[in-house]
């Protein structure tokens, strides 16, 4: 971890991207940077309207950048800086990514009173299956099943 000034700079450069990028219209008012040993490398910003694209939230886009800049799939001894605390999904994906730290600015009551309310998916993902309003049916498990354990018996595989 570093300085608090660098600390402070780094949110400063999420939330300067999170007004730039709204204001010219490309998505809603979020941004993000990646940084490993005070060094930007990944930067995003919401792109889900001008990209038609449900998953373009900042998080999500400046982890797919951090990944391709280290030419890998986790991001191990870095750190968000994020201008809004994270929704499931993109909280799901700092912890897949591997990230070794959350920072953020406005919290998620601050982004339900702009209608960024992500409370319902908060309580849908904690529900069991039967539960939810969206109807999850299970199909072909035995054969899909099979692939699974090609995959267990995989000798070259790269775990995750």
């Amino acid at each position: 971890m570093g300085t608090d000034a660098d600390a402070l700079r780094f949110m400063r450069r999420a939330i300067e991207l999170s007004r730039a990028h709204m204001e010219t219209g490309e998505g809603g008012p979020f941004g993000a940077v990646i940084v490993r040993d005070g060094e930007i490398l990944g930067e995003g910003w919401n792109r889900v309207t001008s990209s038609h694209d449900p998953t373009a939230h900042a998080e999500v886009v400046a982890i797919r950048q951090a990944c391709a800049k280290l030419g890998t799939f986790h991001l191990r001894g870095c750190e968000i800086y994020t201008s809004c605390e994270p929704c499931p999904m993109c909280l799901a994906a700092i912890y897949w990514a591997r990230l070794d730290r959350i920072w953020y600015a406005n919290g998620r009551a601050d982004a339900a009173a702009i209608q960024f309310d992500d409370a319902w998916l908060y309580r849908e993902v904690a529900l069991p299956l039967d539960e939810r309003s969206l109807p999850a049916t299970q199909l072909l498990r035995d054969e899909a099943l099979a692939v699974f354990r090609a995959w267990d018996a995989k000798t070259d595989k790269i775990p995750y």
